[in-house]
């Protein structure tokens, strides 16, 4: 797995980039002061499968990044690193722009390591899901659709909502299920009996 890990300050970027080393020995990580800097690693080392983007929501730029790079580079999952208050608020707003996972950086190391092999790894803590049995209908028909492997836009028609309504509620569902991807999504639907 390659890892692009944007961040501007160099003590932090060098731990982050330390991080994903000691949660697997499977990456390849680069380190990069800026987003700006992706197309030019890219050219050098290769398609990221991950993108690691520091943000501080300081301004409007920071959501359109995300949508940008959603674009440029739709194979990449994206995760947003941020230490912003009230980060439920930018969290959800980082998930509806395009983002598959919001990590805060004020959050505890172990937190932090735990949410990144989740991520990495596609572990799945069976001790730590709650609350399946306060599932809504609209998601269980999601988890219905997921398994289908349909993709947003499918959904959406089979639903008759919008696209952006479903990313809504896939990044609820995912949060209730503490998942990170369709496919870990599914497999708890499976192994639970949900679908």
């Amino acid at each position: 797995m390659r890892v692009f890990v944007t961040e501007s300050q160099p003590l932090v970027r060098e731990a982050v980039v330390k991080l994903f080393h000691k949660l697997s020995n499977k990456v390849i990580v680069i380190g990069l002061a800026s987003h700006n800097e992706i197309t030019t690693a890219t050219n050098i080392h290769g398609q990221p499968d991950l993108i690691c983007l520091d943000l501080a929501f300081s301004n409007d730029q920071d959501v359109s990044t995300i949508r940008e790079l959603r674009d440029k580079f739709p194979d990449s999952k994206l995760m947003v690193f941020s230490a912003v208050e009230l980060a439920v608020f930018y969290q959800e707003l980082a998930i509806q722009a395009g983002a598959d996972a919001f990590i805060n950086k004020l959050l505890s190391i172990e937190d932090i390591s735990n949410r990144l092999r989740i991520f990495l790894e596609g572990e799945i803590n069976e001790d730590n899901l709650v609350g399946l049995e306060k599932l809504s209908n609209r998601q269980k028909q999601l988890l219905v659709l997921l398994d289908k492997g349909m993709n947003n836009k499918s959904i959406s028609e089979s639903l008759a909502i919008s696209e952006h309504t479903v990313k809504v509620h896939l990044w609820r569902l995912f949060k209730r299920l503490n998942v990170h991807s369709r496919a870990q999504a599914s497999h708890i639907a499976r192994t639970r009996g949900l679908v």
